[in-house]
């Protein structure tokens, strides 16, 4: 398989439920604190703040980008409450760290989370030393994948050429916009949130554990 990818000089990779699996359950504090802050922020209860917080997600790609569009939230004070999480759910991985390790070219985190929570999931991952950058939603002037000036800014940022770069995320549809301008693409598909569209035509590769498929193209070699 790694001859089908001999063209890829950039790997580039999702955070949350990619680079760990999504049994760990991370995300369900950060979604449960989503939901909290909202429930605050407009005096609802849980179940209304729930429903809130996946209609902006749905709508704008992150909850926080919709609480900005449409409440003027501020990102800082936001991203601030939801990241506040413990990481102990999260175990070193020393075969994924191995597997990066090997990879040929650059290597590179992509996330809509920011930069002090990415690290903070990164050391407990093992990973700290495993990427040349974070690209968090700073980066993105808070504007989230899948939108694509997010795609661009990354490029741009780091002087990539989309078509000798592979992107691996667990939400689908952040995988199209990479496609559509010439990025390879890998869907974890472990269960992770996703939307109603079915079309896939955008995946060209499709795992439910990043690390296995890794050390899997790295032995075909």
């Amino acid at each position: 398989m790694l001859q089908r990818l001999a063209h890829v000089r950039n790997w580039i990779f999702d955070l949350d439920n990619t680079l760990y699996p999504a049994r760990a359950d991370l995300f369900r504090q950060i979604d449960a604190k989503m939901t909290a802050y909202i429930a605050n922020r407009f005096a609802v209860d849980t179940a209304e703040a729930y429903r809130l917080q996946k209609s902006y997600f749905l709508g704008h790609g992150t909850t926080l980008a919709g609480l900005m569009a449409e409440h003027e939230v501020d990102p800082h004070a936001f991203l601030d409450f939801v990241h506040d999480v413990e990481m102990d759910v999260l175990e070193e991985n020393v075969p994924l760290a191995a597997a990066i390790a090997r990879l040929p070219g650059r290597k590179i985190v992509f996330t809509n989370g920011d930069g002090p929570y990415a690290g903070r999931v990164l050391e407990r991952l093992g990973l700290s030393q495993s990427f040349e950058a974070i690209h968090d939603i700073h980066a993105m002037d808070l504007i989230p994948k899948p939108q694509a000036s997010a795609y661009a800014g990354l490029c741009a940022a780091f002087d990539l050429d989309p078509a000798q770069s592979l992107f691996a995320d667990d939400m689908a549809r952040n995988l199209a916009p990479a496609k559509a301008i010439g990025m390879t693409t890998v869907w974890v598909d472990n269960g992770s949130e996703q939307g109603h569209d079915a079309d896939r035509a955008f995946i060209d590769f499709t795992t439910h554990d990043i690390t296995h498929w890794l050390h899997d193209i790295l032995e075909d070699q």
